[in-house]
């Protein structure tokens, strides 16, 4: 049984795990975490909330939570994968922007969060997505909600692969939508389902797919799963949040990828990947996107983005059209750094700069965490309850301006951890 046939990785709630079914006062639960917490640093096992003091690139200045000193790392956990966070070009559209606009706007889109640069940066990223409209949510989070709460109907059926975001899970439990998971990236199992609960009277059927799975790093087939929503009449959702700027000829994502743009019905993406900002968008028909603005509370009750988080978009397009050599040297890194991984003792073979790197059963992923830290590596672990013990991971995101010399002390690292454990057992 493979990974993605156990687990639905976005989806586990921490409090059945820690609290394992007993009931708490709102104190009692305040200080039985607190004091976990405060037991995970004492043991050096708690690498999440790491203060970075610099710009975000492929060496970053952090704080050391175990000695108070600023410290440089290898930044092997971003999803800054074009290297455009600290881009000269985004940061002086961005300075620009602020001479213009002011750094806020004070309201949602619908009233006075509509600005020009707004509308501009929309009918380009339509454009990119071969759809006639877009709309900019505050984060790809309320979009994927945006998406499911106002589209989709109480009678209607959505389909979605069992890796979905939890974006996507939280939407279908908000409205309590009919909603049935296939295996993933199983199209042979989503041909069964639609063929058994598709095309029903008085109902619409929806398929939700992702182009980058964020856990694995693996592509969405959609050169098979287009055509069997077709012949199903189901609408295609693809959530392009890790694809976008990094997929496809130009960038345009995973559906240019496979050459189906034309044939997405909702196409979503978020700004906080390869844009390395915040924010979400999603394109389609004009009609769909302007129900959308209407319908979509995440979008009519949340403020609209800062002009500087949409100058900053509008720069990095500008980055991905003018200097396609970036993609060309991501795919470089993955080739090197699959080679080296490989030539080492993994077998991977990633089409993404998304590296799910699974730990053998003897090793400790907490403390094999902090061997990392004390190498000056910024890893993040995917542990157990987000995944069962046994499928615990390393997971590293490449960016197209990592060195060869970086990849090679992140191999270097591996080996190194991967060794003390095992001399252990």
């Amino acid at each position: 049984m493979t990974a993605s046939q156990e687990y639905s990785a976005e989806n586990f709630d921490l409090k059945e795990i820690l609290f394992k079914g007993e009931k708490f006062s709102f104190t009692d639960r305040m200080t039985f975490f607190a004091n976990f917490i405060k037991e995970q640093v004492d043991q050096k096992h708690y690498f999440y909330m790491r203060e970075t003091c610099s710009a975000s690139d492929r060496e970053v200045e952090i704080t050391d939570l175990y000695t108070g000193k600023q410290r440089k790392f290898l930044m092997f956990g971003s999803n800054n994968y074009l290297g455009l966070a600290n881009h000269p070009h985004v940061c002086e559209k961005v300075k620009a922007c602020i001479n213009e606009y002011g750094v806020g706007i004070g309201g949602p889109p619908l009233l006075n969060g509509y600005t020009r640069l707004c509308r501009s940066l929309e009918e380009r990223l339509a454009a990119m997505k071969k759809k006639e409209d877009a709309v900019i949510f505050s984060s790809g989070y309320s979009a994927n909600i945006g998406i499911v709460t106002s589209l989709i109907n109480k009678d209607d059926l959505i389909l979605y692969d069992e890796l979905s975001h939890a974006s996507l899970v939280d939407g279908l439990t908000m409205n309590r939508k009919k909603a049935m998971r296939f295996r993933h990236n199983n199209v042979e199992n989503l041909s069964q389902l639609l063929q058994k609960y598709g095309n029903q009277p008085n109902r619409d059927t929806f398929v939700s797919v992702e182009g980058v799975y964020s856990m694995d790093g693996d592509i969405a087939r959609l050169d098979e799963i287009v055509p069997v929503c077709k012949k199903h009449h189901a609408i295609l959702i693809l959530d392009d949040a890790h694809g976008t700027g990094v997929m496809g000829e130009n960038g345009y994502g995973t559906a240019e990828h496979f050459n189906v743009d034309d044939e997405i019905d909702i196409a979503m993406g978020t700004f906080s990947k390869a844009f390395a900002v915040t924010g979400g968008f999603v394109c389609a028909s004009r009609s769909l996107i302007e129900y959308l603005r209407f319908f979509a509370r995440s979008y009519m009750f949340s403020a609209a983005l800062s002009p500087m988080v949409l100058a900053a978009v509008h720069a990095a397009l500008d980055v991905v059209e003018r200097e396609p050599h970036r993609r060309k040297q991501l795919s470089d890194n993955i080739r090197y750094l699959t080679q080296k991984l490989n030539t080492i003792g993994f077998d991977i073979h990633p089409q993404t700069p998304i590296f799910a790197l699974p730990i053998p059963e003897y090793m400790e992923i907490r403390k094999a965490a902090y061997q990392f830290h004390q190498r000056g590596i910024f890893l993040n672990a995917v542990e157990y309850p987000a995944v069962p013990q046994h499928l615990q991971r390393f997971r590293v995101s490449l960016m197209s301006n990592h060195t060869k010399e970086d990849m090679d002390r992140l191999t270097t690292a591996i080996e190194e951890v991967w060794a003390t454990f095992k001399d252990k057992r």
